[in-house]
């Protein structure tokens, strides 16, 4: 469970200027700009390298730097993301040339300059006319680009062939150090595609299986170790069959397009590997892999992964094997049939909802199985199983896929009750079907007044991927809404506000988002219903799944609480809310944060909750009947002392604490572990504080005191235990 800590020029602003592009004869590009449908017809719409014509070297991001004011240079060609552009219309025919590595970020002329010389840069787009450039066709089935500010071209300082050379604007001359080819690298999008954005690439069997390959290597060679990067992306996989392995990184969601797992099958491999810190899986987090049939080349697949990684609707034709030799920290699988055995390894942690599989092997501290087929027995603490035979209540995440006609739709599950395995696997699953027309799909470039507005029209929103900045709150009042990110689409509250607030309402669904605090603290991330709501939606509960929430690790983060519920009946299908403890921004007086989950309403049901490093309580339960099958959590790390860490009198804060007005409420599997890794001394008093009520159950619970860095003194209130340098692990099996 220890993670390593890992941390992931000057200029003037951009200004927006009226002024306008006078062409001039000595440019040689006098001629009108090209209509929007005549570049359309010869520039790639998606992904493109831009090749010098002289050197035969790639425009290429310095050092795959992301930054404000990185060098726009050229490189010997090597297939990166650094050297992957698109060219996003504006205005009048002129273009936006936009970063792989963040699309936010692109070509930019320093200093908003009209001199020869004046460098080329990346920097944030701000829709300056330093920004925007007129892509002109060539005879050889070239262009040269020429800046709207200046008039001035993309050039090659001195016709040089030199790696790290800086590209400057100069006055168009007609040379080979201005001319460029443009050449896409992903997959050419299916005929009938709808317009997903540039970080979203179809694939259907008629696509070369090299093409779809190459597609996967570059996006993993970009993703395998930016755990804190901008970058998102999906694959999509039409029905049909394909050869290919896809070894998946961070930000990337790999999924099939049928309204069955067995509609695309894959033969090859759909696998998280620690390859990048040794084996250890312990930071494998924010990735998917979701709805697709793997027949593995080797008979066994591996998911090594922990938090925000889920396994789901999947149908695997061989055995999978969730760790790679080192740690891994706690996953999630869902809807899934594995034919053969799964082997857990070194897995600490997982949960496995609504599963079947041809057998389990494998434990350590914390696995618990609700409603899975030829699950083993309950036998906790030895080995540490936690049975619960059937689901009480749940709904499976909606889904994008390809009807028998090809269009485009949202599947929307039912809710289903005392369900056990797989909903998919006796024949098509209980639900409903949207089509894309009934869906604002918001691509980055989207404000957060574009996505209100669609709301309000009483559109669901497809959110492709990429990072939001939300600048006022999006506010989903219509029973039924559907909000699905597909590729760990990211949304950042700016200025201290709600990310998102749901109205008290029947079955809303929340599903594939990442809430990632912003600067400036915000009293709340996400509000299921707002304070006071009684309405009950028993028939026809709102859900959330793979709601995945973020404060620091990318840049500093503040929020007091992340997710706040006030609704009663909600479903929670798998939520990690973490305040980080590695990365940027992080530090005790830095990512503040009080409390990851709130709980008002009464009836909430939450499967695979993981709650982290908050520094008070990391969730507190004051509604009553909730239920939670399966809770993962570490303290804060950081506490510099026992006094900065006090509840009162008490030492620390528990971390899952049910108020003393709760008459009911349930928990099975349970696991809380502490690494004081600042000051070892810290204590806290217990990790679980709840009422001593007959009706308020705790089954299979475990404290871990992680290396002996710190203790946690007693597993609920004042029983079991303790954890620390002495017995680590501390176990109990129930509670009363």
């Amino acid at each position: 469970m220890l993670r390593s800590k890992r941390s992931p020029g000057r200029r003037i602003p951009t200004l927006l200027t009226a002024l306008a592009l006078v062409a001039s004869a000595a440019t040689a590009v006098a001629a009108a700009p090209p209509t929007k449908a005549d570049r359309a017809a010869a520039l790639p719409t998606g992904w493109a390298t831009v090749v010098n014509a002289g050197s035969g070297k790639c425009v290429d991001a310095r050092a795959a730097a992301t930054a404000d004011g990185t060098a726009v240079q050229q490189y010997a060609c090597n297939s990166s993301q650094a050297q992957q552009w698109q060219l996003r219309d504006t205005s009048d025919g002129r273009v936006r040339v936009d970063s792989r590595g963040d699309v936010t970020k692109t070509w930019d002329v320093a200093d908003v300059s009209a001199a020869d010389g004046a460098a080329v840069q990346l920097w944030t787009y701000g829709g300056g006319t330093n920004q925007q450039w007129q892509a002109v066709a060539e005879s050889a089935g070239t262009y040269h680009f020429v800046n709207r500010h200046s008039g001035k071209c993309l050039d090659v300082p001195s016709a040089s062939t030199s790696d790290g050379t800086q590209l400057q604007q100069w006055t168009c001359n007609g040379s080979a150090a201005q001319s460029f080819h443009v050449n896409p690298v992903d997959a050419q999008q299916p005929p009938g595609t709808p317009d997903f954005g540039p970080n979203v690439t179809v694939f259907d069997p008629s696509t070369p299986a090299a093409t779809v390959q190459s597609s996967l290597n570059s996006a993993f060679a970009q993703q395998e170790t930016n755990q804190f990067g901008t970058a998102r992306k999906a694959f999509l996989f039409k029905p049909g069959t394909y050869n290919a392995d896809a070894n998946v990184g961070f930000y990337t969601q790999v999924a099939g397009l049928g309204l069955s797992p067995d509609d695309v099958t894959i033969r090859g491999a759909v696998h998280a590997e620690a390859d990048w810190f040794q084996g250890n899986g312990t930071q494998n987090f924010w990735r998917s892999a979701e709805n697709l049939s793997v027949t593995p080349t080797s008979g066994t697949d591996r998911w090594a992964v922990s938090q925000a990684a889920p396994y789901r609707r999947m149908h695997l034709r061989g055995n999978l094997q969730l760790d790679d030799g080192g740690w891994s920290s706690g996953g999630y699988m869902a809807d899934t049939k594995i034919d053969g055995q799964v082997r857990s390894g070194s897995q600490q942690q997982w949960l496995s909802r609504n599963t079947e599989w041809a057998g389990w092997t494998g434990s350590n501290w914390n696995m618990v199985f609700v409603g899975a087929q030829n699950a083993p027995a309950t036998t906790f603490p030895n080995p540490p199983y936690t049975t619960v035979d059937q689901t009480p209540v749940s709904r499976e995440k909606p889904f994008l896929y390809v009807d028998t006609a090809g269009a485009y739709k949202v599947f929307v599950p039912s809710v289903r009750t005392n369900s056990r395995g797989p909903t998919w696997a006796s024949g098509a699953p209980a639900g409903a079907s949207l089509p894309l027309s009934d869906f604002f799909i918001v691509k980055p470039g989207a404000t957060a007044a574009q996505m209100n507005d669609a709301l309000a029209q009483g559109k669901n929103l497809l959110v492709t991927p990429g990072v939001y900045h939300l600048n006022q709150t999006l506010k989903v009042t219509r029973p039924d809404t559907v909000v699905l990110g597909l590729g760990l689409a990211t949304l950042i509250p700016d200025n201290g506000i709600t990310a998102m607030t749901v109205a008290d309402v029947d079955g809303v669904k929340l599903a594939g988002i990442l809430v990632d605090a912003g600067t400036t603290n915000s009293a709340q991330l996400l509000e299921m219903g707002p304070s006071g709501s009684s309405a009950d939606h028993g028939a026809n509960p709102s859900s959330l799944h793979d709601v995945f929430f973020r404060v620091g690790g990318a840049a500093v983060g503040k929020a007091t609480t992340s997710l706040t519920i006030n609704s009663d009946d909600v479903i929670g299908d798998h939520l990690w809310i973490w305040r980080a403890d590695h990365g940027s921004g992080v530090g005790w007086n830095t990512n503040t944060a009080d409390t990851g989950l709130v709980v008002n309403g009464d009836d909430v049901t939450m499967y695979g909750l993981f709650v982290e490093h908050y520094q008070k309580h990391q969730t507190i339960w004051n509604g009553n009947g909730g239920r939670t099958y399966f809770y993962q959590n570490e303290m804060p790390y950081d506490p510099p002392n026992q006094a900065a860490w006090m509840n009162g009198s008490t030492q620390g804060y528990a971390a899952y604490k049910v108020a003393n007005s709760v008459t009911s409420h349930q928990v099975y599997g349970f696991g809380s572990y502490c690494y004081f890794n600042v000051n070892p001394g810290v204590t806290a008093e217990h990790a679980i504080e709840a009422p001593n009520n007959a009706n308020v159950r705790f089954r299979s619970m475990v404290t871990v005191s992680l290396g002996g860095t710190g203790t946690i003194r007693h597993v609920i209130n004042d029983r079991g235990g303790p954890s620390n340098s002495a017995t680590n692990v501390a176990n109990l099996v129930s509670h009363p």
